[in-house]
């Protein structure tokens, strides 16, 4: 088998109407992050970039993501070292700052890497049997990529930095209470549960969902006053697309689809 083969295989491209479905794809391997995974994930991520107008990122088997492939961990000089770290900062950064948003479908482990690519997404779903951990501490490690900036912020230092040291596990329940994930749905259902969500975003205008997933994580790093200026030019822009007229006339026609209440 050749070493395109290969990379198509361990990670699995599907494209369902207007949604990307990118699934890793080594089970054997509790879908653990080699070279040649970057690489292949990287591919689907630009594919879906492309085609989709939202994306999903999920794992076959038993776990979502157990992390870095140790089996392959290879001693590195210094400068390799940082090299290898921007590859995954690369990868991540095009999830995390590209055209659409991408949810991910967590189950099992979602574990060191798993949990940092996990936290790239803009929506996390995860079902019964998730947990959560950073073990790089016990491992003689640190995170490279991209935990130390997205998980920290997601849950806070202090809970980073109780998982880095002692190597806790956190259940499904517990990270939606930390903010690693949004949603907790049951064992199995969570990746019917982030196409649903990632059907409803589909829908939205292009200029929206690009105005959220770029403009809200810029707001959270600016002062007050430099977050609301750079509000009110995001939504001069977002309300003037022909798009965004068509629906707020739809809404003032009553033709629109009206919220639902979450407890009915």
């Amino acid at each position: 088998m050749s070493d395109s083969e290969s990379d198509k295989d361990i990670v699995l491209y599907d494209l369902d109407g207007e949604v990307a479905v990118i699934t890793l794809n080594r089970p054997e391997k509790r879908n653990a992050v080699s070279d040649r995974v970057i690489k292949a994930l990287a591919a689907a991520v630009d594919r879906a970039q492309d085609e989709a107008k939202a994306a999903v990122i999920c794992g076959n088997g038993k776990h979502f993501c157990a992390g870095l492939d140790l089996a392959e961990h290879v001693k590195r000089s210094p400068i390799e070292g940082v090299h290898h770290s921007r590859s995954w900062h690369a990868v991540f950064d095009r999830i995390e700052a590209g055209k659409i948003p991408f949810f991910s479908a967590l189950h099992g482990a979602v574990v060191g890497g798993g949990l940092e690519l996990a936290s790239a997404t803009h929506v996390r779903v995860a079902d019964a049997t998730t947990f959560f951990a950073l073990p790089e501490g016990t491992r003689g490690i640190f995170v490279g990529g991209g935990a130390s900036v997205r998980v920290g912020r997601l849950c806070g230092v202090a809970r980073m930095t109780d998982m880095m040291l002692t190597g806790r596990t956190v259940s499904a329940e517990q990270g939606e209470h930390w903010n690693l994930c949004q949603y907790v749905v049951g064992a199995g259902e969570a990746k019917a549960f982030a196409i649903d969500l990632a059907r409803k975003a589909a829908q939205n205008a292009e200029m929206s969902n690009y105005s959220i997933i770029h403009a809200l994580p810029r707001v959270g790093d600016m002062s007050r006053a430099d977050g609301l200026f750079l509000e009110s030019f995001v939504a001069s822009m977002a309300a003037s697309s022909p798009e965004a007229e068509e629906r707020l006339n739809a809404f003032l026609n009553k033709s629109a689809a009206r919220l639902s209440h979450p407890g009915k």
